[in-house]
């Protein structure tokens, strides 16, 4: 709940402002269990996708993290847990232990909301990656449908490389929801969604 209070009420409301566009009501209504997917070009990324989200539907909501980075010390590791409901990803680990439990999760829980971000890592100049197998795996192993969403304005704010993000606004889109597929078909309808998003704001831009 304090985490919740610094997060909605101060954070992205003061510092950060987020834009929704879309919501969550009745897609929480519609589909209990979902893999959310977004752009990654920010450390702002995860948390404000978090931000988005009602408070009631916290309880679902789960992140998948590079364990590296959010599990790298002891209050990153406190944050990454009880904060972010975070499940760490070793980027080097073999044996895939991280892919079976977030499998084990998808098929048993009745409700999970899962974020997931499926170029892997942040890109460098905001574009938007190839998707990893990760999605493809994850969606078609367990039937899970895929949400997509997209963020505005992150690779501005705090870009990679840059030490602290920069006041300012976020756009967050709530998009369609996708059915389980090959990464290179999620990819094309995820691209081909943001595009039209992009040219609409632009258009928008030059009537202003």
């Amino acid at each position: 709940m304090l985490w919740a209070i610094f997060l909605k009420g101060l954070a992205y409301r003061f510092y950060v402002r987020i834009k929704l566009h879309g919501e969550f009501h009745t897609l929480a209504k519609n589909y209990p269990k979902l893999i959310i997917i977004s752009n990654h070009a920010s450390h702002l990324d995860a948390t404000s996708m978090a931000a988005a989200v009602p408070f009631k539907y916290w309880p679902d909501l789960y992140l998948t993290a590079a364990k590296d980075y959010f599990f790298g010390n002891p209050l990153f590791d406190f944050f990454s847990k009880h904060c972010l409901g975070a499940i760490p990803i070793d980027r080097k680990d073999k044996k895939g232990e991280a892919v079976k439990l977030i499998l084990t999760l998808l098929r048993q829980l009745d409700r999970m909301w899962m974020i997931f971000f499926p170029e892997g890592t942040r890109s460098k100049d905001g574009a938007i990656q190839e998707f990893r197998r990760g999605i493809s795996l994850f969606s078609m192993e367990t039937d899970t449908p895929i949400l997509f969403l997209y963020i505005k304005g992150n690779s501005t704010l705090w870009p990679k490389g840059q030490f602290f993000a920069s006041p300012g606004a976020l756009d967050i889109y709530v998009g369609p929801v996708c059915p389980p597929g090959e990464k290179e078909e999620i990819h094309e309808k995820y691209t081909t969604w943001v595009r039209e998003i992009d040219t609409e704001a632009d258009i928008k831009d030059l009537e202003d």
